[in-house]
């Protein structure tokens, strides 16, 4: 199972309703293998990522999951809107955990 993590540095005064469609947008694709996805505030209790104040979490099956999720027209827009939300992508941090399927 792949737990893809993403957390976005939102700059100040970011559009929280795009923020906010484009989880809906997220949460809302239907593909193979993409089997849950979760969103919300950071809250940093350790200070040690204050500059990622929002974060969600998408869960596949495997890989190839992720692959598709990825090659697929509607992530790559919503991405790029996030992109654009966040000032560059250079600002959006992904990490990407292979984890023991529960």
């Amino acid at each position: 199972m792949i737990q893809h993590i993403v957390m976005l540095g939102l700059p100040e005064g970011y559009d929280a309703d795009e923020l906010d469609a484009v989880m809906q947008g997220l949460a809302a694709l239907d593909l193979p293998g993409f089997t849950g996805f979760t969103h919300g505030s950071n809250r940093d209790l350790e200070h040690k990522t204050p500059d990622y104040p929002y974060g969600f979490i998408c869960t596949f099956t495997d890989t190839d999951a992720l692959r598709i999720y990825a090659a697929h027209p509607g992530h790559k827009a919503l991405g790029g809107r996030l992109v654009s939300l966040c000032g560059s992508g250079d600002a959006i941090m992904v990490i990407d955990l292979e984890v023991p399927a529960t």
